[in-house]
């Protein structure tokens, strides 16, 4: 079987680029060929359409897209696919349900001319448009042959707003690496890792204002818990014009009086990240979710870190937002409801008063790692190619 895969790819620094890379790998050792025709197009949907109009289609069984991070070319290039071959079989993992990709890459005439206003004109002006894209997100989900999501709760929202079909969408959960167990360290001091890029939306200043609250509640503590702040700083993500965002966070640090209490670990090469994982007892993610994006819908996607972490036999203390409540309900780790920075700070200060719960975590999350491993995934992924490709004769 030959397929093509529609997706980001590293040296991108994106969560979906590093999915979309082990995925192919994982896919290739299942005997499967895997072309890339969108490598190094960025999210230039006009050099995708480009690559899709000179790419040789012939001989390619499936053809399957990563969609999410507001990208645009994957989505376009489906949309010319599908028009060009309406009998090649097509899927998409849709990793930020229940919308495909949330924005046009143009505004219509005369919403147009706000792109170039003042805030909050061109935000309206999105909003405005958003019917426009909500129905190019429906037309091209109704004619994928599949969708995939990582969790059952993005495929409940996914399949209502883009009105599929029962059975046209699949769940199959974020892949997880291979790793080699490792004992946890000893409980004391309970050592928290947020691991992840490092930019506003990620809640990690709530994390930081939480932890602080705990030690003025109790001193004790102090010498008790550690945390560390690991994780990709690609400039486009973490800086902005003046003071950089993690300058802020640096400040904010030393104006919580919490110095002696915080590590960092910035661009963490591949190889050190399953060791600095298994370093710590709990990784914390205190995302919240974007009031932005409140205004087009509820985003349920969940997260690459929460696969590492049950790649590596953590446990996870994380926030409500995306699908995460899902992840964690299992007895792998607790939830709270995102931007309550008195509830984390109970959680956290529970979790330093009885330091065993982080072993209770780390078992059942090793157990969810060992089901998820990348082979039995791609095993999934391969079964509804398979099913595709069978059911349905194409022509390219």
């Amino acid at each position: 079987m030959r397929v093509a895969l529609l997706a980001p790819l590293p040296p991108e620094q994106t969560g979906i680029a590093d999915y979309a890379a082990v995925l192919r790998a994982a896919l290739e050792s299942t005997a499967i060929e895997v072309v890339t025709p969108l490598a190094g197009c960025g999210n230039d949907h006009q050099r995708a359409l480009q690559r899709v109009a000179d790419f040789d289609w012939r001989g390619v069984d499936l053809v399957h897209g990563e969609l999410g991070g507001g990208r645009l070319a994957e989505f376009h290039a489906l949309r010319a696919l599908r028009a060009r071959f309406p009998r090649l079989p097509m899927t998409a993992t849709v990793h930020d349900p229940e919308r495909l990709v949330w924005r046009r890459a143009s505004l219509p005439w005369p919403l147009s001319l706000a792109q170039s206003w003042s805030s909050p004109w061109p935000q309206a002006a999105t909003v405005l448009a958003d019917p426009l894209c909500l129905h190019e997100e429906r037309q091209l989900a109704s004619s994928l042959d599949g969708l995939i999501t990582l969790t059952d709760t993005g495929r409940r929202c996914l399949q209502r707003r883009m009105r599929l079909p029962l059975g046209k969408v699949h769940v199959i959960a974020h892949g997880n690496q291979s790793v080699a167990p490792v004992a946890l360290p000893p409980l004391e001091p309970v050592r928290l890792l947020y691991f992840g890029f490092i930019y506003r939306g990620k809640g990690i200043e709530d994390l930081l204002d939480a932890l602080a609250l705990v030690v003025r509640r109790q001193p004790q503590l102090l010498d008790r818990v550690r945390l560390t702040l690991a994780g990709g700083t690609a400039p486009e993500m973490a800086f902005e014009p003046g003071e950089s965002y993690l300058d802020q966070l640096r400040r904010r640090i030393v104006k919580q009086g919490l110095e002696t209490l915080i590590e960092w670990r910035l661009d963490l090469p591949a190889e050190e990240i399953a060791p600095q994982i298994q370093s710590h007892h709990v990784m914390v993610l205190p995302y919240r979710e974007s009031r932005k994006l409140r205004l087009l819908g509820e985003q349920r996607g969940t997260s690459g870190a929460l696969s590492w972490a049950a790649a590596c036999g953590r446990g996870v203390l994380t926030s409500d937002a995306r699908a995460f409540a899902e992840e964690v309900a299992t007895g792998n780790g607790a939830l709270f409801p995102q931007g309550d920075i008195q509830a984390l700070a109970d959680q956290l200060e529970a979790l330093l008063l009885q330091p065993q719960r982080c072993q209770q975590w780390a078992e059942r999350a090793a157990q969810i790692g060992r089901e998820r491993l990348w082979p039995l995934t791609a095993q999934r992924f391969k079964a509804i190619f398979v099913s595709l490709c069978e059911g349905r004769a194409h022509a390219t």
